[in-house]
């Protein structure tokens, strides 16, 4: 089983031919919602590729809560570990640019209430994979990896957004994803700093013990593991909107490691999810099928 523990947004979406400069306004050319929050994009790319997930969340008792879950409702996530929270549904506001960069605003809101007592909704058990991102309460994301060492479940850190209060614990996660900003945020706050990304990588592996995965958008990802450095391609492409490219690629990590994949295979079969991602608006409504994958892994 895969469970994610983390956040469930619904996502207000402006598109503009370029993204403005600090105090600069420009005009729009699209607007809509669309459900998101990095917990539920993740628990949907699970789905999506094929495993079983279950979600641990929280969402207001507002319009917006059925609106957020929608997406999950219809691809059969299995939400019983969502509660109803006092606070408002979670909110993001994204502006996409004309080049499918995005510059994104978010709104906890019930994604904050989340506890560490909510870890227990999770049921963790031995072999099971936990997934988990940056848009809860730190406090409740340490507690669950803390869980899943105890039970022996496999985790899965994603360290989005960058928060540097978590430096201090990703060396509970057996797998920490970042991007490349994250990564050399994080590296410079363990004091390893310098040029050399690759060298970094397996210093921090060397000293957490974790298998340190970056992302880096075009050009693919690298993961440093057990003194070794694995890379994967994704697909070339022309981005239409990479909103949800890094949980795509999180989901399809999860879900392949769940199945038994080697890490390499794992790596390139998220890395094309991830771009196949970025071919369509919207972070749920963007997230590729399996088959999907499976046709562009040729």
């Amino acid at each position: 089983m895969i469970t994610v523990i983390g956040s469930i947004n619904l996502d207000l979406v402006a598109t503009v031919a370029a993204l403005p400069n600090p105090g600069e306004t420009v005009p729009g050319k699209a607007f809509g919602t669309t459900p998101g929050g990095k917990g539920a994009n993740q628990a949907l790319a699970v789905k999506r590729a094929g495993a079983e997930v279950h979600l641990v969340g929280a969402v207001g008792d507002d319009p917006f809560a059925e609106e957020a879950l929608a997406c999950l409702r219809e691809g059969l996530v299995d939400l019983s570990g969502v509660r109803e929270s006092h606070a408002t549904t979670g909110t993001a506001s994204i502006l996409v640019g004309g080049d499918g960069e995005n510059m994104i605003a978010v709104v906890p809101g019930a994604n904050g209430t989340l506890v560490p007592g909510d870890v227990k909704n999770a049921h963790l058990e031995k072999g099971d994979h936990l997934l988990l991102q940056h848009e809860i309460p730190l406090r409740t994301v340490e507690a669950a990896l803390k869980e899943a060492k105890a039970v022996g479940a496999v985790s899965i850190l994603n360290t989005a957004p960058f928060r540097p209060e978590a430096a201090a614990f990703l060396h509970l996660a057996d797998y920490v994803v970042a991007n490349e900003y994250e990564f050399d945020a994080y590296a410079k706050l363990k004091g390893i700093d310098g040029g050399d990304r690759e060298a970094a990588m397996r210093r921090l592996a060397d000293e957490t013990g974790s298998t340190i995965i970056v992302t880096l958008g075009a050009e693919g990802v690298v993961a440093a593991v057990q003194g070794d450095m694995l890379k994967a391609d994704g697909l070339k492409i022309e981005p239409v909107d990479t909103v949800g490219a890094g949980d795509t690629f999180c989901g399809y990590l999860a879900a392949a490691l769940g199945d038994g994949l080697k890490l390499e295979d794992a790596l390139r079969r998220a890395a094309v999810a991830g771009s196949l991602a970025c071919l369509k608006p919207g972070a749920q409504p963007s997230i590729p099928h399996a088959k999907d994958v499976d046709a562009a892994l040729g």
